[in-house]
């Protein structure tokens, strides 16, 4: 029994030996791909509405998506890269923290260029990584939801309210990240990843009223969210 159990592990070893033979060099492309989920932190200055509805102190919050991630590494040498993360777009669902009831939804697309630190990177086995970069948000098809519309026809009939429309500035911020990859053959094998990226906007809602005539309600958005990525990697 013990030497079969010897014999087991050994081959296991061996096994996972023959496995760990993902090391880094100039030239290679990384590529992953796998789930991403985007899990935002927001942080909302203060609604101000007219009265009886008056102020909306905790402003918006907004929820998380998961979409489909592409990522691709070009490694500029054995222990560093060039990241640059891209998803299908992420649809957000935005709600009033004070009502509460939902306010809206926007989609977006938070394309981030990296350079990273791969301190293995020449050696076999696992790969973790660290990187920093920037990231661009562009946001569109924002929503203002039919609930919150009638929120404000209803609590406020003497603007004369007969449309809102929503619209958020796209954004530039810092993204830090750290991440690993894990050989299950020569070239291939499993990848996991968290980012923190800086995304802030500012959100116009603009109101429509009788005889032609407009009003903007504007607050600041902090968005900044953690972003994690689980999934499968391929070195060409």
């Amino acid at each position: 029994m013990k030497k079969q159990l010897v014999i087991a592990v050994a081959a296991a070893t061996m096994a996972m030996g023959a496995l760990s033979v993902n090391a880094y060099e100039q030239g290679d492309i990384v590529l992953r791909a796998g789930l991403v989920t985007v899990a935002p932190d927001a942080d909302s200055d203060p609604i101000v509405l007219p009265d009886p509805v008056g102020t909306l102190p905790n402003g918006v919050d907004v929820d998380n998506d998961t979409q489909i991630s592409i990522i691709g590494t070009w490694m500029m040498s054995d222990n560093w890269g060039l990241e640059v993360l891209a998803a299908t777009p992420f649809e957000h669902d935005i709600d009033l923290e004070d009502a509460p009831l939902p306010a809206g939804s926007t989609k977006h697309l938070p394309p981030t260029v990296s350079l990273q630190w791969y301190p293995r990177g020449n050696a076999e086995g696992w790969q973790p990584y660290v990187g920093v970069g920037v990231n661009y948000t562009k946001f569109f098809d924002e929503e203002v939801d039919p609930v919150l519309a009638g929120f404000l026809v209803e609590n406020l009939p003497d603007l004369g309210i007969n449309s809102a429309k929503l619209s958020l500035d796209d954004s530039w911020g810092l993204a830090l990240q750290a991440g690993v990859d894990i050989p299950l053959g020569e070239n291939w094998g499993l990848n996991a990843g968290v980012w923190y990226i800086d995304i802030g906007t500012t959100a116009d809602v603009t109101l429509g009223l009788d005889g032609g005539s407009s009003a903007t309600v504007s607050f600041d958005v902090d968005i900044d969210p953690w972003v994690y990525n689980v999934g499968v990697f391929y070195k060409f």
